[in-house]
C-alpha cells in the first residue's frame, strides 16, 4: 500500500441510495428493511467517528413512516447528531430527464419540504435517480433549492477527464444557473461491498499518496447492504461491514469519512464542466439494441486485455436513456399516458381548479412517474407486471382526480383526436365516467389501453417477448455455485428449470382487436409460439377512421382495403362506447369474401394484469362453468360466451358473440432477469375468437362482439373502506 498524506486528510463521501419503487409488494419492502435498513443502521450506530449521507426514495420513506416509525425516529437522531446527511431528490423517484420542468421542479421542492419536516433536516443536495443526466437539468435543479448532486465518475470521463481529474467536485451551469456535482468513484461501486475491506483502503491510501486533501465519493444503492443475492450473510453474518468501518475507524488520522455537504463547504470546487447527457455505464449498455448490445459485450471482451485497453475505454460509451422508450414500445405508452395527463392537470389549473382535489391528482401524477417500470437493465423494471399496473392505477387515479375537481358530469362521454402517443400519427381517446379506451388507428385500428376507471386499471398493460442480450446466458446455462458472493451483473441463476426451452418471441405487440388471416388448421399452440403464419394485410396495417357522436354514444368506425388468401376484401369495424355503461360494443363486417370456400378469420385479444396461477382466477362460461385458471390453454367451440375472473381484483372480463364461436386461450409469459436470477413471469392472457368465414350472396360475414367490465366485487369492498375513512 502505498503511505497516504497525513497531513492532509482525504476526504470519503459515502452515499446511499434506499429505494422501492412504487407498486413494489409489501413483504418486499418488509424483506429489504429486515435485511439491509435496519441491520445496517444498527451497525452504523456504533461508528461515532463515521458520516453518511443517506437517500431514501418517496415511495419508502412514506412505507418506513407507516411500518417503522421508530426507524425514522433513530434517522432523526443521527441526523441532529450531524452523522448522517439527509440527501433529497424527486419525491416519487422519476427520471427527471421524461419529466416537464413543472414536474421536475414540483417534485423535488415538494419531497424537500417533506424531508425538512419529518426528519428536521436542512436537505441541500439530491440523488439523481439512475444517474441519468442532461445540461438543461442543471437550471431546474436549482430552481428547485438544490445546490449540489452526484453522477458517476463515468459522465466526467465522458467529457473528457481523466481519472486523476476526479477527486473533488466540479461547477456546472445551465441558464445562468450554477450547480455543484461531486463524481462518484465506478472502481468503489464494485469494490464495496464484494472486495475485502483493506482492499479499499489500499485504493484510498494510494490516491491520497497522489492527491493530497482529494474527495473520493462512492455512490450506489443500498441494497448493495443485505438484498442483493448472498449479500446478507456477507455483509452481516460474515462481518463485512464491521470490518469496513473498522478499517475507515482505524484510519480516520488520515480518511475523514464526511457527507457531501460537508465536503462541498469545505473544499473549493476542481474547475468547471459541461457534462455530455449519460447515465451509469451499464445503463448506457442496456439501453441499446439487443444485437448491438451483444455486439458491445463482445467486443468489450475482447479487448479488455489489450494493454491499450484502459487509454481506449474512457472514449467508449453506450445509448442514450431516451431510446428505452424506442427499445421498449411499452415504456413509450407509459409515458405518453403520463404527460397526458400532466397536460391534463395543468391545463385545469390554469383554469383555475384548485384544493384538496388537485393536490391529490398531483401526488398521484407523481406516483406514476416512479423510473423503474419505464426501462430495463440488471433488475425486472418493465418486465414486472405489478410496476406497469402500478403505474397505470396512479395515472388512472390522477385522471379521476381531475375530472372530479373540474366538475366533469358522471354521464359525460367524448372521442378526441391526436398524436397520443407521439409517433407522428393520429389516435383515439374514447372516455366516458366508467372506461377509457385508446385505439391506433395506424396500427391494425387496434386498442392499444383499456382503463377500467372504478379499479384504475389497464387491461392492455402488456408486454412484448422479444430478445433481450442477457438471453445468450439462458441459452448457455446457470454458473457454477462457488463461495464468492457475485456482482449483480455477473450472477446466472435460473429460478425454473427449463428455461431455455420457454424463449420465444412476438412478431406484434399484443393488444386487442387485432385482424388476423390463418391457415385452416392453424392451431392456438402455432400462435402461442408465434410460428403461425399471417395470411392477411391487415394486421399492423393503417385503417381509415371516422368519429360519430350523439349526446349519449360514441363509435369509431374504422376500414381498411386489402387482401387475405390474394383475395381482394375489406374490413369495417367499429367500436362503440355509451354513456355510464361497462361494455364496449364491437361490430366486425368483412366484404367481399367468396362465396365457394373459407377464409380462418381471427381476432385477437389480450388482457393483463390477471395473474395466472391462482384458482380465484379462472375462466368460465356463460352458465358460470369454471374452465381452469387464466393460464390455461383452451379450444372451446360453438360457444357465444368465454369470461375471465380475478376474484382478488374483483373484475369479470366477459366476451359475448352474435354467434357460435370458437375460442383459444393462452398465457404470453416471457423469460427476463431479475435480482434473484432469471424467470419466467406471466405478462397477459390472449383470447382469440376465430371463425372459418364464407361470403353470403353479397360476400359478405358480419359478427358483433360485447366486451363486458363488471368491477361489482371490487366496489363492493371500496364501500365498507369508504364509510371506515369518514367515520
Amino acid at each position: 500500500m502505498s503511505e497516504p498524506n497525513r497531513n492532509e486528510p482525504l476526504r470519503l463521501c459515502l452515499a446511499l441510495h434506499n429505494h422501492q419503487p412504487i407498486g413494489n409488494f409489501d413483504n418486499v419492502f418488509e424483506q429489504a428493511y429486515q435485511d439491509s435498513y435496519l441491520p445496517f443502521l444498527d451497525v452504523f450506530e456504533g461508528y461515532d467517528l463515521l458520516k453518511i449521507s443517506l437517500h431514501t426514495s418517496g415511495p419508502l420513506m412514506e412505507w418506513l413512516v407507516e411500518k417503522h416509525p421508530e426507524y425514522i425516529s433513530r434517522l432523526r437522531l443521527l441526523v441532529n447528531a450531524g452523522r448522517i446527511e439527509i440527501i433529497g431528490g424527486p419525491f416519487y423517484e422519476p427520471i427527471l430527464t421524461m419529466l416537464p420542468s413543472r414536474d421536475r421542479i414540483g417534485q423535488i421542492t415538494a419531497y424537500t419540504k417533506w424531508l425538512n419536516e419529518r426528519l428536521d433536516c436542512d436537505v441541500q443536495g439530491m440523488w439523481m435517480p439512475e444517474r441519468v443526466w442532461e445540461q438543461a437539468l442543471a437550471a431546474d435543479l436549482v430552481d428547485a433549492g438544490m445546490k449540489y448532486t452526484l453522477l458517476d465518475d463515468f459522465h466526467f470521463k465522458n467529457a473528457g477527464l481523466r481519472e486523476d481529474d476526479l477527486y473533488g467536485y466540479y461547477l456546472t451551469e445551465d441558464d445562468g444557473r450554477v450547480l455543484s456535482i461531486f463524481p462518484g468513484s465506478e472502481r468503489l461501486r464494485y469494490t464495496i461491498p464484494f472486495a475485502e475491506p483493506q482492499e479499499t483502503i489500499d485504493y484510498l491510501g494510494h490516491i491520497s499518496q497522489q492527491h493530497p486533501g482529494a474527495v473520493v465519493v462512492f455512490g450506489d444503492d443500498g441494497e448493495k447492504f443485505g438484498t442483493w443475492p448472498d449479500t446478507k450473510a456477507h455483509v452481516y453474518d460474515n462481518g463485512w461491514l464491521r470490518r469496513f468501518f473498522d478499517a475507515l475507524s482505524a484510519n480516520a488520522g488520515w480518511i475523514n469519512t464526511t457527507t457531501l455537504n460537508d465536503a462541498a463547504t469545505a473544499t473549493p470546487p476542481a474547475g468547471k464542466i459541461y457534462l455530455p447527457e449519460g447515465s451509469y455505464r451499464e445503463m448506457t449498455e442496456w439501453v441499446l439494441p439487443t444485437d448491438v448490445q451483444n455486439e458491445y459485450e463482445d467486443l468489450t471482451h475482447e479487448l479488455e486485455h489489450d494493454e491499450r485497453w484502459p487509454r481506449i475505454q474512457r472514449f467508449i460509451r453506450g445509448g442514450y436513456w431516451r431510446n428505452f422508450k424506442s427499445k421498449y414500445p411499452e415504456s413509450n405508452e407509459m409515458y405518453s399516458r403520463m404527460m397526458m395527463v400532466s397536460g391534463r392537470l395543468q391545463a385545469a389549473i390554469d383554469a383555475g381548479a384548485q384544493g384538496e382535489l388537485i393536490g391529490a391528482a398531483r401526488t398521484e401524477l407523481y406516483r406514476g412517474q416512479c423510473n423503474c417500470s419505464y426501462w430495463h437493465g440488471a433488475f425486472g423494471g418493465i418486465y414486472l407486471p405489478h410496476l406497469r399496473n402500478a403505474v397505470y392505477n396512479h395515472l388512472i387515479a390522477a385522471e379521476n382526480l381531475i375530472d372530479q375537481a373540474t366538475g366533469k358530469s358522471e354521464q359525460a362521454i367524448e372521442a378526441t383526436t391526436g398524436d397520443l402517443n407521439f409517433d407522428a400519427r393520429q389516435e383515439v381517446r374514447l372516455a366516458s365516467d366508467k372506461l377509457v379506451a385508446l385505439i391506433a388507428p395506424s396500427e391494425g385500428g387496434q386498442i392499444y389501453e383499456l382503463d377500467v376507471r372504478s379499479i384504475c386499471h389497464n387491461l392492455l398493460a402488456t408486454l412484448q417477448r422479444r430478445p433481450e442480450a442477457y438471453h445468450r446466458k439462458v441459452l448457455h446455462g446457470p454458473s457454477d455455485g462457488g463461495d464468492n458472493v457475485a456482482s449483480i451483473h455477473d450472477r446466472v441463476v435460473f429460478k425454473q428449470e427449463g428455461l431455455d426451452e420457454r424463449l420465444q418471441y412476438d412478431d406484434h405487440a399484443p393488444k386487442s382487436l387485432i385482424d388476423r388471416f390463418l391457415a385452416d388448421d392453424a392451431t392456438a399452440d402455432q400462435l402461442a409460439s408465434a410460428a403461425a403464419q399471417e395470411f392477411g394485410q391487415f394486421m399492423g396495417r393503417p385503417y381509415e377512421t371516422k368519429l360519430r357522436k350523439n349526446p349519449d354514444r360514441i363509435q369509431v368506425v374504422m376500414n381498411r382495403s386489402a387482401t387475405a388468401f390474394d383475395v381482394p376484401i375489406t374490413i369495417t369495424k367499429g367500436v362503440t362506447l355509451a354513456a355510464g355503461s361497462r361494455t364496449i360494443d364491437i361490430a366486425y363486417l368483412l366484404e367481399g369474401l367468396p362465396q365457394d370456400r373459407t377464409m380462418h378469420f381471427a381476432v385477437e385479444f389480450n388482457f393483463a394484469g390477471l395473474p395466472s396461477g391462482a384458482d380465484d382466477r379462472y375462466f368460465y362460461r356463460g352458465d358460470d362453468q369454471r374452465l381452469g385458471q387464466l393460464g390455461t390453454r383452451l379450444n372451446e367451440t360453438d360457444v357465444t360466451e368465454l369470461g375471465l375472473a380475478d376474484e382478488w381484483l374483483g373484475i369479470q372480463v366477459k366476451l359475448a358473440t352474435s354467434g357460435p364461436t370458437n375460442f383459444w386461450t393462452y398465457p404470453i409469459e416471457t423469460v427476463s432477469q431479475s435480482e434473484g436470477g432469471f424467470e419466467l413471469v406471466h405478462q397477459s392472457v390472449v383470447v382469440v375468437p376465430h371463425w372459418h368465414v364464407r361470403g353470403d350472396a353479397q360476400g359478405r360475414w358480419s359478427v358483433t362482439m360485447s366486451l363486458d367490465i363488471d368491477t361489482t366485487l371490487a366496489e363492493s369492498r371500496m364501500q365498507p373502506e369508504a364509510e371506515l375513512a369518514t367515520t
